[in-house]
């Protein structure tokens, strides 16, 4: 590979295309100089502010007219472990040109450090530790210049961190609020959980029943749950002994082999307590899908009270009018039947004039 200088770190950059092919190889470039890693976040963070307005024309294979199919789609699917996908071929398409301008060059430089910190952890942490004083503040950058569309993406490749723990729960709680704002609920811990579901226990006045749609939203979000994320679970049935039992750290005789040890329970504590977080979240998701059930539930028996009641209303009502056509018909039975009368106007019979019964004859 090259040799690293700023120089050429500047120029790559300025060269970086929304392309797959462009962002994995500058990716490559980068790790294989991570002993460089704090100049490379500072001229990453630098050249990110500077970026123009648009994105160059290109005419090559990644022209806009396949961009939607292969463009960030393809960054955020390539078959590594640490795999990011969006939600549809649609949503990496970014609609028409005008979405190519400045903030989707930006969320470029965005992808390239998510493809550079996951894929850098397996060789060391430099990236990792190096791009997180900066990460957030990149964050809120991005999304205070993009549209809708990119900030899907943000959230994606947001999404992704939290799962795979690329990050401490306060800086993905950084993260959360540059993107969200208030928007999004934050993920508590297992203790603040705890106290608020006390402080819920309290209240004595009922909240207002949740929407239809609301319901059916939290019930879909727990579908992928960290209690059900076999990956995580096969990862922590998968620890070494060593980290678990401190007995076992009599048997280190070097300094070598404590590093080692030093650095697979660092591994294992970062696994565990995020995933502790994780959980700690859901166990708050399911809080509060038990609240808003009770609350569905709670206005379903009101409603089914209200109806029951009116149902017996027109039960009366039915019934009245069922007596009244019983008596009807019965008053119609009794009626004479005028059809059976002689039809006086058709018959042959004539009657006298007045002149005829008056006449001296």
């Amino acid at each position: 590979m090259s040799a690293f200088s700023e120089a050429a770190l500047e120029r790559k950059l300025s060269e970086l295309s929304n392309s797959q092919q462009s962002v994995q190889t500058l990716s490559l470039w980068l790790i294989h100089h991570r002993k460089h890693s704090g100049l490379i976040v500072t001229v990453w963070e630098r050249e990110l502010r500077k970026v123009s307005s648009s994105v160059p024309r290109r005419t090559d294979k990644f022209s806009h007219s396949s961009l939607g199919k292969n463009r960030l789609h393809g960054l955020l699917q390539h078959k590594e472990p640490w795999d990011v996908s969006p939600e549809s071929p649609e949503d990496a398409h970014g609609g028409a040109h005008h979405n190519l301008a400045k903030p989707n060059r930006k969320l470029t430089f965005l992808y390239l450090a998510n493809d550079v910190i996951q894929n850098s952890k397996r060789k060391g942490p430099e990236f990792t530790k190096d791009f997180a004083p900066v990460i957030v503040e990149a964050f809120k950058h991005v999304s205070s210049e993009s549209d809708e569309s990119c900030k899907k993406h943000l959230g994606r490749v947001l999404s992704i961190w939290e799962e795979r723990s690329v990050y401490e729960n306060d800086v993905l709680e950084q993260l959360r609020q540059a993107l969200y704002g208030d928007r999004k609920a934050r993920k508590r811990t297992f203790e603040q959980i705890k106290v608020d579901e006390n402080n819920c226990s309290a209240q004595s006045s009922p909240s207002d029943p949740p929407q239809t749609t609301d319901l059916i939203r939290a019930l879909q979000e727990l579908e992928n749950a960290a209690s059900g994320d076999a990956a995580v679970h096969q990862r922590i049935a998968s620890l070494p002994v060593e980290v678990q039992d401190v007995s076992l750290l009599d048997r280190i005789t070097d300094k070598e082999s404590g590093e080692q040890l030093s650095k697979m329970v660092d591994d294992a504590c970062m696994v565990l307590a995020d995933y502790n977080g994780r959980l700690a979240a859901e166990i708050d998701d399911r809080k509060q899908l038990t609240r808003m059930l009770s609350d569905f539930l709670r206005c379903q028996k009101e409603v089914l009270a209200e109806k029951e009641h009116k149902l017996e209303e027109y039960k009366r009502k039915l019934a009245r009018v069922s007596q009244v056509r019983k008596e009807l018909r019965s008053r119609i039975q009794n009626l004479p039947d005028l059809s059976r009368l002689p039809n006086v106007t058709g018959s042959h019979v004539h009657l006298p004039f007045a002149g005829d019964i008056y006449s001296d004859d």
